[in-house]
């Protein structure tokens, strides 16, 4: 028998068992009061419930169910698991209308049979105000963690404080002697087996905290485990970084449970490559290809993720620092190829990610880059190893827009102008007796292009004083048959 068009809040996993297990088919939502997707999916989710009468619609608040939550290996909200004939046959991650409107329809049959679920086929019901709310965050976030932290400075400072309060710190309910939750007992299992000490903070006790944490760590659950003040991520990951060696090598990069120093510099062999093991063991194809890789650019980040969504704290605090430096550098995915994630690790004779290279020699991780930056070594580095600070198009156009407290953009140069426009603008500044630098615009397509837009002008050529434009051909021929141009430029 089916749930009648409303959405039941399951108290328990005992009941929960009980609703599966008659057979009907029901959708359980895993949500949380604090994330904004999650409300504005349970909206959809109870008009669906009046779609589909004979289906259950359950409702379980993520953290105050953790039995539940870990049987369905929950770790981010929203969350839905679809049951049918009492089994769970489907998930749904994230604010997604559409597909849980499908796969309600799939296990429950569809509201106008022969057509497919979505959005429009609930109606009047769900709103469009519902539903264009559900269809911008999924736009803006493609995930189902939403929100800009929105907290104040003083909450935001406590909280970093917090995190780097300890060089391992677990955000967890209940103690380490007493955890209050299956999640949290697992983790401190995990770091009592990995030897580090390690600080706590009950988040039970503080409900600033507790809320507060979630939106500054862009993270929905506890526990919550940070390395150096970055977060690792919660159970489900410090499980598995556990499991395949990972969170060792996590904790001796940076010198948890070894010593308080930074991670230790690589030894310089006699070819000059840092850490690099002669005698590796790994197949020649695969050296001459991470050979490869690492020489691909100048500057070479191997990282896990993208530059623009790094997947790890580690990778993203070196990306900073590189585009705070104003560095061109390539970047390599460690997490898209096992091959060269592994591999690399015996190659460079480092054993953890994120790894820079410099013409081809490890500097390290992140340790040692943040610290080479604080101390103004890093840009020592780059300046001996011949890599420049990349100059962005506008810096370079008022550069060169300021060389000179009159500068002509033209088409040639002033002894061999190369149309008649620009011909006549040198004739009349000469004319004028007016000291002017030029740049030739046929020369550099990028300052041809990029100096239409920054100047609003989309023609050549372009007279400037003192970094102003003052106009082309025709101002310029005007302003000097009214006599008006010498002291247009020495004003």
């Amino acid at each position: 028998m089916g749930g009648g068009g409303s959405v039941k809040e399951v108290q328990s996993k005992t009941e929960l068992d009980k609703i599966v297990a008659d057979g009907s088919p029901a959708i359980l939502h895993f949500w949380a009061s604090w994330c904004e997707a999650s409300k504005h999916m349970d909206q959809v989710f109870s008009h669906l419930s009046t779609d589909f009468p004979h289906a259950h619609f359950l409702r379980v608040e993520a953290e105050e169910q953790p039995e539940i939550s870990e049987l369905h290996s929950v770790s981010a909200v929203p969350y839905f698991v679809f049951f049918k004939e009492g089994k769970a046959v489907d998930t749904l991650e994230g604010a997604d209308p559409s597909s849980l409107a499908n796969k309600v329809a799939k296990i429950a049959g569809s509201i106008t049979p022969g057509e497919p679920a979505a959005p429009a086929s609930l109606g009047m019901a769900a709103g469009p105000s519902v539903l264009e709310a559900i269809q911008e965050l999924s736009r803006e976030n493609g995930a189902p963690q939403v929100s800009s932290s929105g907290l104040d400075d003083r909450l935001t400072k406590r909280l970093q404080q917090l995190v780097s309060s300890h060089p391992v710190l677990l955000f967890m309910k209940g103690t380490p002697e007493e955890p209050k939750c299956g999640f949290s007992q697992k983790v401190v299992d995990i770091l009592k087996k990995e030897k580090v000490k390690f600080g706590s903070f009950d988040i039970l006790t503080d409900n600033e905290v507790r809320e507060g944490l979630k939106k500054f760590s862009n993270w929905p659950t506890y526990p919550q485990l940070y390395c150096k003040g970055e977060l690792l991520g919660g159970c489900d990951i410090v499980i598995t970084m556990h499991e395949s060696g990972e969170l060792t090598d996590v904790f001796k990069d940076h010198g948890v449970g070894v010593s308080d120093s930074l991670e230790t510099k690589p030894n310089k062999t006699a070819g000059g490559k840092g850490g690099i093991s002669e005698q590796s063991g790994l197949s020649t194809a695969l050296t001459t290809r991470l050979a490869g890789l690492i020489n691909s650019s100048p500057v070479m980040l191997f990282m896990k993720g993208t530059v623009d969504e790094p997947r790890c704290g580690f990778s993203r605090k070196v990306v900073d620092i590189l585009k705070q430096e104003k560095v061109e550098f390539e970047t390599f995915d460690i997490l898209s190829d096992d091959e060269v994630r592994q591999g690399l690790k015996v190659y460079s004779n480092w054993s953890s990610y994120p790894q820079l290279y410099i013409k081809g020699e490890l500097i390290g991780g992140s340790d040692i880059v943040l610290e080479m930056q604080k101390s103004g070594e890093f840009r020592k580095v780059l300046t001996e190893k011949g890599i420049h600070q990349k100059v962005s198009l506008e810096d370079r156009l008022k550069n060169l827009l300021n060389s000179s407290p009159v500068m002509l953009f033209m088409k040639g140069t002033p002894d061999s102008p190369r149309c008649g426009f620009s011909s006549k603008v040198v004739n009349t500044l000469k004319e004028e007796g007016v000291d002017f630098g030029s740049f030739d615009i046929l020369s550099d397509e990028e300052v041809r292009q990029g100096l239409k837009t920054f100047s609003n002008w989309p023609t050549y050529p372009q007279l400037y004083y003192k970094g102003e434009l003052v106009g082309g051909c025709d101002i310029i021929l005007e302003l000097h048959s009214g006599g008006e141009l010498k002291s247009t430029l020495s004003e």
